[in-house]
């Protein structure tokens, strides 16, 4: 039996989103809440930079040191937990990032120099894999109508915590502060918050989920059943991944869009504070609603392909992607030019709203690439959201200056726009991924 007949079979043809009782809607569920508080995690201290920079006596350059470090160590182990999710499942792998992950959220709470602070948050960029694994769950539980939709809402839903996490960690710190609780000690504390969070939900993930709609690999496997990628090693899977062409693509437009978005989450209350004179809590809240925008956003831009699927194919999902990735562009290069607080916030909506449906529009095309390696597909496509964060973190670091650096990547995004119309899908291809969509969609109907 192949790993397709069996990942391909009682696949989930529409999404029940009130509904926690089938194995998909606990994965669809579980994933986004995963990710959301992985990401709450990975992002809590940006926020709350403004006091960790006065505790440490923080430079431009180290504080540049600090936002690269964040999501450095992320493109290593995005690569790595793809074929890990083929080879052990989904469950195994989110539940053990969400424990070890915890370690350096609890770490950097306790940093008492800029050395130590630098180390835990390299350390904790681990957590920010835990995209791949929700997209690797939701692709293998769902059916090519709705995949695009259930992969989106996911990660969107998810992505949120890194907006959650702007306007609530500076909220933590001072209600934590009301309780006479020094500064020094109030940041620490609220850190604290997200790492327990992180155990919680790693425990709850364990409890609830299976990795695939028949079941959990190593049983499925005992039974003589073909799940996942067991045959080949993780460094094959990546192997067979990294020869296609088009995930090289899709590398590039994720590094412009979600390589964007987390930059964004790294440096926005800071440069609200900086270059517009706003308080802690304001900028937090502003640059809040950048991150709170992918609650619907990322999902649309998967509704959005999934819905040109239905009379384009292929094809069309490839041209959605485009035209995000190129409007993401232009209103970031927008964005850098405002000087006026109010516009900058409308300008930065617009932009975000773009750069989450682009996010969304890219995994909407990744469960379509090459099934039998969507582990690598995942990984690599993964990674190529953080080379973009960490090559914007090493240009504003070359510049020292945000908002130079906002207008040069904002030109270099719409540049990058342009790749996405190389890709192309053999006429075999197409047609075999319209049968099985199709297929979906007879299915669905007939159930209703």
């Amino acid at each position: 039996m192949s790993s397709d007949m069996n990942l391909d079979a009682k696949k989930a043809t529409e999404i029940k989103l009130f509904s926690f009782s089938t194995p998909a809607m606990r994965a669809f569920h579980m994933t986004w809440l995963a990710f959301f508080v992985c990401f709450f995690a990975w992002f809590a201290c940006a926020p709350l930079m403004p006091v960790i920079k006065g505790e440490f006596n923080l430079t431009k350059d180290q504080i540049a040191n600090i936002n690269i470090a964040a999501v450095a160590i992320t493109i290593l182990i995005r690569l790595i937990v793809g074929p890990l999710c083929d080879k052990y499942g989904p469950r195994k792998t989110y539940t053990a990032l969400l424990l070890l992950g915890s370690i350096p959220v609890f770490g950097v709470a306790a940093a008492n120099t800029y050395e130590s602070f630098l180390f835990f948050r390299l350390l904790i960029g681990a957590i920010g894999a835990s995209f791949v694994i929700t997209q690797y769950h939701t692709s293998v539980m769902f059916a090519p109508n709705v995949v695009g939709t259930a992969n989106a809402a996911s990660a969107g839903w998810g992505n949120a915590g890194g907006g959650a996490t702007q306007a609530i960690m500076p909220l933590i710190l001072g209600a934590i502060l009301m309780f006479g609780v020094e500064q020094a000690m109030g940041w620490r504390v609220a850190l604290l918050v997200p790492g327990v969070m992180m155990l919680i939900v790693g425990m709850m993930y364990w409890k609830l989920t299976q990795d695939c709609p028949q079941g959990n690999f190593k049983e499925l496997r005992a039974q003589g059943v073909e799940v996942g990628n067991v045959k080949k090693g993780g460094t094959a899977i990546l192997m067979q991944a990294a020869r296609n062409y088009r995930v090289w693509i899709l590398f590039t437009s994720y590094a412009a869009c979600f390589g964007i978005e987390i930059f964004i989450h790294n440096i926005a209350a800071m440069y609200y504070v900086d270059h517009f004179n706003m308080g802690l809590k304001e900028a937090g809240m502003t640059a809040g609603i950048f991150g709170l925008l992918a609650l619907f956003a990322r999902a649309l831009g998967g509704i959005v392909s999934d819905k040109v699927a239905l009379k384009k194919g292929l094809d069309g999902r490839t041209k959605v992607l485009f035209a995000l990735v190129l409007l993401e562009g232009i209103f970031l290069f927008v964005f850098s030019q405002v000087n006026v607080v109010m516009f900058a916030i409308i300008a930065m909506t617009i932009f975000g709203l773009f750069t989450h449906m682009a996010c969304g529009a890219t995994y909407a095309l990744v469960p379509f690439i090459d099934r039998d390696a969507l582990g690598g597909v995942a990984g690599i496509i993964g990674a190529g959201g953080n080379v973009g964060a960490v090559a914007a973190g090493f240009l504003l670091k070359g510049l020292l200056d945000v908002q130079t650096c906002l207008s040069i990547l904002g030109i270099l995004v719409t540049i990058a726009a342009f790749s996405v119309v190389l890709i192309r899908f053999t006429t075999e291809h197409k047609v075999k991924e319209q049968e099985l969509f199709e297929q979906a969609l007879l299915e669905r109907n007939s159930a209703a």
